[in-house]
């Protein structure tokens, strides 16, 4: 018989019986004094923390960048040093709008979150698998998010409130075109582009900044679901991305993605007839091509999900020497608000948990709060700065360019001057006539129920785009409603009057 090692309580002591609670007799009641039935229960009371407001329901995997491309010149970032070098990392897909139970194959936008472990610190990279959002202002994310979630009455999604926001929300058109598109549908992972998203910055040593676009493009082809098809596949299982993702990296088959930059002088931000920092924008690939940097690949499960996947935290306030923010608005909140989420979520000391610990020695200042268990700065003494006990001090070599901000402080119309049109429009002659076709189809199923003045206010956005767009979704809902019949359903504007 192999031996097993003797199991113990948290604090280490061994447990005699782990079948049979301690009672006063076999038919009386339970002691207080049977402390191991006590700590399980206690503990399995707090097993669950609270779920991320957004991007709840994701999947994960470790890995590698290797950079094939040298792009040295325009930043001093030693992840791209030199060509061969490899950077391990963490890489998290995600849904934004589901909760934890959601399926995985719902239509809906998907986060690609990567933690790069440099030898300089931890960069994180916070996107989606679209390059634009719904929004550029952050003033406005928390309203949005609000209708991708539960009616507080109903308690269910409201396909009106989601409308309601995004026909007064002009901005939301080219997201929303890729959203209802075939590409709002992957069928798992590996088979889907990643992006920055943000317009973020890369500075060099001679202290020159530039204006970046990180893409990264599956290498595995792109393959979607249509509705129907989804549908089948979450009544047979509501976690087909974690195995597939899960399963395939099991089975040795690695995905990669081949990672990609756009690059912009920091002075042509002001020649651009659109706002380069506007995260409901693209760059034109004619005037800023895509520069090839390396290989993203996936090679490694997690050992523990809860430990490194769901206990994972990202946040684009984590750059390093050589990469940098920029101006675009939504970014600039979210190196606020993601960090603080996670001090909400996870604890105060949320980055000396082993997933989000960098790979190179941590020396702040930083003192106490809850879960407080690292040990103090090699000299005990030095617990604040400046001290004259040798405690860790401040780099200038590492002091980032100034970062070019020009403007009289106050809250500007993001939308005056402003086209909402053209690039949805760009992206639309793009489809096929079956896509489009498919397109419509997918808007008609996701209008159903909606008042008829917030159909009106939409359709005059898909109208501005191209009359054939506002036309064709419109033929789509009447072929819906004539294959559907009357309703005999209670639709959720009843409980959400416009």
């Amino acid at each position: 018989m192999v031996d097993k090692p003797t199991m113990t309580t948290s604090a280490g002591a061994p447990v005699s019986d782990n079948q049979n609670s301690q009672t006063a007799g076999p038919r009386g009641p339970v002691l207080m004094q049977d402390y191991h039935l006590l700590e399980k229960l206690a503990h399995q009371n707090r097993e669950r923390i609270p779920e991320r407001v957004v991007h709840a329901k994701g999947w994960g995997a470790f890995g590698t960048v290797t950079i094939t491309h040298d792009i040295s010149k325009y930043t001093r970032a030693k992840v791209f040093a030199e060509v061969g070098k490899k950077t391990d990392v963490l890489l998290r897909f995600s849904t934004v709008a589901g909760e934890m139970g959601a399926a995985d194959a719902e239509r809906d936008v998907r986060g690609f979150a990567l933690k790069f472990y440099t030898e300089e610190g931890n960069w994180d990279l916070v996107g989606n698998n679209t390059p634009v959002f719904f929004v550029r202002d952050p003033l406005k994310f928390p309203d949005f998010i609000h209708t991708q979630k539960r009616h507080p009455k109903t308690n269910l999604r409201s396909k009106t409130a989601m409308w309601d926001f995004w026909s007064q929300s002009p901005e939301s058109l080219h997201q929303i075109t890729t959203l209802f598109s075939d590409r709002g549908l992957p069928v798992a992972p590996m088979y889907m582009n990643g992006y920055g998203s943000h317009t973020y910055s890369f500075w060099n040593d001679a202290g020159e900044r530039y204006w970046v676009k990180f893409h990264f493009k599956t290498l595995q082809g792109h393959k979607t679901y249509s509705n129907a098809e989804a549908e089948k596949v979450i009544g047979a299982s509501r976690e087909s991305y974690q195995e597939e993702l899960f399963g395939g990296i099991e089975r040795g088959e690695f995905p990669k993605w081949r990672v990609e930059v756009q690059i912009m002088p920091e002075m042509d931000a002001d020649k651009t007839s659109y706002n380069p920092f506007d995260l409901t924008k693209v760059w034109p690939h004619a005037d800023y091509p895509q520069i090839e940097v390396g290989v993203l690949e996936l090679n490694r499960n997690a050992e523990n999900y809860f430990a490194e996947i769901e206990q994972a935290a990202f946040s684009p306030s984590n750059v390093v020497p050589g990469i940098g923010h920029s101006p675009d608005k939504m970014l600039q909140a979210r190196i606020f608000s993601y960090a603080d989420a996670h001090r909400y979520r996870l604890g105060t000391h949320y980055e000396a948990l082993p997933v989000n610990q960098p790979k190179v020695p941590v020396r702040h200042y930083h003192k106490d709060g809850a879960m407080r268990f690292m040990p103090n700065n090699p000299t005990p003494d030095a617990y604040y700065e400046p001290n004259s006990v040798g405690g860790p001090v401040e780099d200038n070599s590492v002091k980032e360019p100034p970062l070019r901000i020009v403007g009289d402080a106050d809250r500007y119309n993001h939308r005056d001057g402003n086209d909402d049109y053209g690039q949805p429009r760009a992206l639309w002659n793009l489809f096929d006539d079956a896509h489009k076709r498919r397109l419509y189809a997918n808007y008609a199923a996701a209008m159903e129920g909606v008042p008829d003045a917030i159909i009106a206010r939409q359709l005059a956005h898909f109208e501005k785009i191209h009359p054939d767009y506002a036309a064709g979704v419109s033929a789509a809902r009447a072929e819906l409603a004539a294959a559907s019949g009357p309703a005999d359903s209670i639709s959720d504007n009843e409980s959400a009057k416009v």
